[in-house]
């Protein structure tokens, strides 16, 4: 077994005047089947173990030196001359605390005495001390309750060979107590412990020094140690409820038994358990306590520091700061038992009587504050007690009541400021009310709960008898939630993931709403120009005979218009933006509502503009990039719900949302009005096949590398030392051009009639892809966020002659739908998409596999242009091909994609813009061209 001469954050020094073993030596003692038998001596750190056989063997080898001692030896206990090996404790401490498999009891029992030792002095339980023999040494002190009981159990454990050498001149022989034996080997390594000057000065150096002199200066330190006091403060009421009250000093005993003693008593005489320097420790534990809390040093100026008359402002400090740093400094105050800290403010919200209605209907709400004791509102007599009382401290109902000032301040001053009804709504779903920058309780009565209770609880609604769909459960549920909110002149987000029906469930929304004369008339409907075509298509599939207009292109009107759907695009509402605003629609909703998060851009504002009776944004990504844009479209579809953009911020986007609390809170507000479902939750579209993504790692060509290198050289050049918007700008420029390199040098030279085969690890893969996909009857969809580099894929495919068609956004609406019911129908098998324009609304499932020839910067986007194909209607496994170039920047962000994909959605949404904060040396890691593998 090996042995370790460190004691781990505890050094024992080395003995002036020991072994002079060789390290050999040291090394190779093992305690194993040897009892220890501790020998004390004066000095306490002089002290040895004697390591020993009882079965006669020879003393170990090791450290030490050998000699005879007289030892009590088993089976009869009888002295005997025992052969041992004399271990200092500064080598023998190092050897009881090494690991061994087995060890003989007593060395068992003296590392634990060893381990209990350390643990004592290094909570700095040291004193000073003067030995018999006059010499400086340290013991174990003072102790508490805790380390006498734990001290008397290891002594009643002490085995007979840990304690078997018989006191001296003692016949018969007799073994030496075992609780005094302790104590001595607890003293000797505390003695040990703090001598780390190399000089001769007493209680720091390792060598003994004679300081007889220096015995009843250590006599009073010990004193003073062991009479050291805790302080605490007990108040109590003299006479009458408004009388004075008064703070009584006590002293509880920090070591031994912890007794407890008013300081009058203590200074009217003798207190037993108390020692005669309690005095002296008690008035400078008053004066540590005085600077805590000022008004303490008043008990200096009277004869006995024992009582404190305190004023009403005295109370309300120990309620508050003043307690607190008494509490800080370990300094108790006991307020009288009994005492009741149950009484509490609540704000509540009285809605006018038999108000009902839409909530954009109703008045503002007034509030007023409820004051509760154990539950129980106040009387209003009660209620004057409180508010006339001008203390911390009240008499209510035969109880003292602590008040806190926050609750007495409400139960004084008027009722807070009335509510509209979407914010008493907020208050009411969140549970509590921010008044002067506190949260408090808010009880509400009322069509308030009613409202509230609806939004937890929708009633059921039938499906609309002129829908020509069978709704699954989950999109029956959206119906059910959708129709209770508008019906309240609510709005909502239904926010599924793509390809979950929402536009279905819309539709149902339409005709169930018909069927009240209240909420009757035509929906408009706003999207981006590529979905206009899939609005017309499922409208005429699921609601045949309902009109649609497109308000779109050169002849659009709403002359005529009584009722079906009109469907627009942002464009085209910020351009007729007076023209939709003219009436109030029915109901207003906003497709792809992520277009909006912006609510400073124009086609938000245009949105904002329009009236409406419910809206209703549809998203498969209502946080895109930050909360913000949650913000944005709730505060559209259900306006002042989460409050000014600057409140939400500091409460729930700031540091202030990281706060458990406050995330708890948010989703609680949130939940009645976003409905969420994953494709992947529990029974939402379990008929949806398996999707696999795979990541393809493909290798730069020559040509690839040389541009790729010689660009990252020259722009890293010109970035260093720039900042400001010309930082950003060639940030922008260096990532955009090393994209295009990646993706073909013929996209970033910008050739007009380039060669394209064999230029372009991706090309090569894809050619490979295609190969093995087209000859299975599959289909594919391909996604570049360049326009360029599909019109590159098109030329290059056509030139191979593989069918393909391309979409992208500068085609017009028609020709947009016209390509899709061409691929839809089988006249090619390849539809190369540029990812913004076709990257949500389409529903393209005849294809079974996606590739991503470039990723884009939020993952979030990849998922929705993937969920073109992997949508419900999909029959057959999707499979998902996300092209990235081995030691490139594509490498670094696919991997930060990956690993950290929280951090994409919140950052890299922002696209090569928001990486221009990086340092040189940082954006220099991230581009730099690294061999693969």
């Amino acid at each position: 077994m090996s042995t370790r001469t460190d004691l781990g954050a505890a050094q024992v020094p080395e003995q002036a005047g020991g072994d002079p073993c060789r390290d050999a030596d040291r090394a190779a003692v093992t305690i194993g089947r040897y009892a220890v038998t501790f020998s004390p001596a004066d000095p306490p750190r002089a002290g040895t173990l004697l390591l020993w056989s009882p079965d006669g063997d020879p003393p170990p080898p090791g450290p030490g030196t050998p000699a005879q001692v007289s030892l009590a030896t088993p089976p009869h206990g009888a002295p005997a001359r025992v052969s041992v090996r004399r271990v200092p404790l500064t080598r023998g401490i190092p050897l009881l605390l090494a690991p061994a498999d087995a060890a003989h009891p007593a060395a068992a029992f003296w590392a634990a005495a060893a381990r209990e030792a350390l643990h004592l002095a290094a909570r700095g339980l040291l004193l000073p001390d003067v030995s018999p023999a006059g010499h400086d040494t340290w013991r174990i002190g003072p102790l508490d309750d805790a380390a006498t009981a734990r001290l008397r159990g290891l002594a009643a454990a002490m085995p007979p060979t840990a304690r078997a050498r018989p006191l001296p001149g003692r016949p018969p022989a007799r073994l030496p107590d075992a609780a005094r034996l302790l104590r001595d080997f607890l003293d000797a390594v505390a003695d040990l412990l703090p001598r780390d000057d190399p000089g001769d000065g007493p209680w720091t150096a390792a060598s003994a020094a004679s300081v007889p002199r220096l015995r009843h200066w250590a006599a009073r330190v010990t004193a003073h140690a062991e009479a050291a006091v805790r302080l605490s403060l007990r108040l109590e009421p003299l006479g009458p409820p408004d009388g004075p009250w008064r703070a009584v000093v006590q002293l509880r005993r920090r070591a031994g038994s912890g007794l407890l003693t008013d300081a009058a008593a203590l200074w009217a005489g003798p207190v037993p358990g108390f020692p005669a320097a309690t005095r002296d420790t008690a008035l400078l534990a008053l004066r540590d306590a005085a600077t805590c809390w000022p008004p303490l040093a008043g008990l200096f100026e009277q004869p006995v520091p024992d009582v404190l008359a305190l004023r009403d402002d005295d109370l309300a400090d120990l309620l508050g700061a003043g307690g607190r740093r008494l509490a800080a400094a370990g300094i108790d105050v006991h307020w009288p038992a009994g005492l009741r800290r149950d009484l509490t403010t609540t704000a509540r919200l009285r809605p006018s009587a038999g108000a009902t209605g839409l909530l954009g209907d109703l008045g503002e709400l007034a509030l007023d504050w409820r004051v509760a004791l154990h539950g129980a509102a106040l009387t209003p007599a009660e209620l004057r007690t409180l508010t006339e009382a001008h203390r911390p401290v009240v008499r209510l109902r035969e109880h003292w009541v602590l008040i806190d000032p926050d609750v007495a301040a409400r139960a004084r001053r008027p009722a807070p400021t009335p509510l509209s009804p979407v914010a008493a709504l907020r208050a009411a779903l969140t549970g509590s009310l921010t008044v002067d920058g506190t949260d408090v309780p808010l009880a509400v009565e009322g069509w308030v709960r009613q409202v509230r209770d609806r939004l937890a609880a929708p009633a059921e609604v039938d499906v609309p008898a002129g829908l020509a769909a069978t709704l699954r459960d989950y999109q029956r549920h959206a119906l059910r939630w959708l129709a209770g909110l508008t019906a309240l002149g609510l709005g909502g987000c239904l926010a599924d993931d793509m390809g979950l029906g929402k536009t279905v469930t819309l539709i149902a929304l339409h005709l169930h709403r018909q069927a009240d004369p209240g909420t009757a008339g035509p929906t408009l409907v706003v999207c981006p120009a590529s979905l206009l075509g899939n609005w017309e298509r499922e409208i005429g599939r699921f609601a045949p005979g309902v009109p649609v207009r497109r308000h779109h292109g050169p002849d659009r009107t709403l002359d005529g218009l009584t009722g079906g759907f009109v469907l627009t695009t942002y464009a085209t509402l910020c351009r007729d933006v007076d023209v939709l605003a003219g009436r109030r629609w029915p109901l207003l909703v906003a497709d792809e509502a992520q277009h909006v998060k912006n609510p400073a851009a124009g086609a938000a504002r245009a949105l904002r503009a329009v009236p409406a009776a419910a809206r209703v944004a549809l998203t498969g990504t209502p946080v895109e990039n930050s909360l913000t844009d949650l913000w944005a479209v709730l505060d559209w579809s259900t306006p002042g719900l989460l409050g000014a953009l600057p409140e939400f911020r500091a409460r729930w986007a700031g540091p202030a949302g990281a706060d458990p609390r406050h995330r708890a809170e948010l989703a609680r507000l949130v939940r009645p009005f976003l409905l969420r479902r994953r494709k992947s939750d529990p029974g939402i579209a379990p008929e949806l096949p398996v999707k696999t993504e795979t990541d393809r790692p493909v290798a730069l060509t020559a040509e690839q590398a040389a541009l790729y290198q010689a660009t990252v050289t020259e722009l890293l050049d010109t970035i260093a030392g720039t900042d400001g918007p010309v930082r950003h700008a060639l940030v922008v420029k260096l990532l955009t051009a090393l994209k295009q390199i990646c993706n073909h040098p013929a996209q970033y030279l910008r050739e007009s009639a380039p060669r394209l085969a064999g230029r372009s690890g991706k090309l090569d893969l894809l050619d490979e892809l295609l190969d093995a996909i087209l000859p299975a009857g599959s289909a594919v969809l391909v996604f570049t966020q360049y326009v360029a580099m599909a019109r590159l894929l098109h030329r290059h495919l056509h030139e191979r002659g593989v069918e393909s068609l391309l979409l992208h956004g500068g085609l017009p609406p028609a020709r947009r739908d016209e390509l899709v019911r061409r691929f839809t129908d089988g006249h090619a098998p390849v539809f190369l998409l540029s990812l913004r324009a076709a990257g949500t609304g389409l529903n393209l499932t005849r294809a079974d596999h996606v590739v991503h020839f470039d990723r884009w910067w939020n993952p979030a986007v990849e998922d929705q242009a993937t969920d073109r194909a992997y949508r419900i209607g999909q029959t057959r496994p999707v499979q998902v091909h996300r092209m990235v170039t081995e030691g490139t920047v594509e490498d670094r962000i696919a991997a930060l994609l990956a690993g950290k994909r929280e951090l994409a959605e919140a950052v890299l949404d922002a696209g090569a813009g928001s990486l221009a904060a990086l340092d040189d040396t940082a954006l220099s890691d991230l581009v730099t061209l690294r061999r693969p593998g």
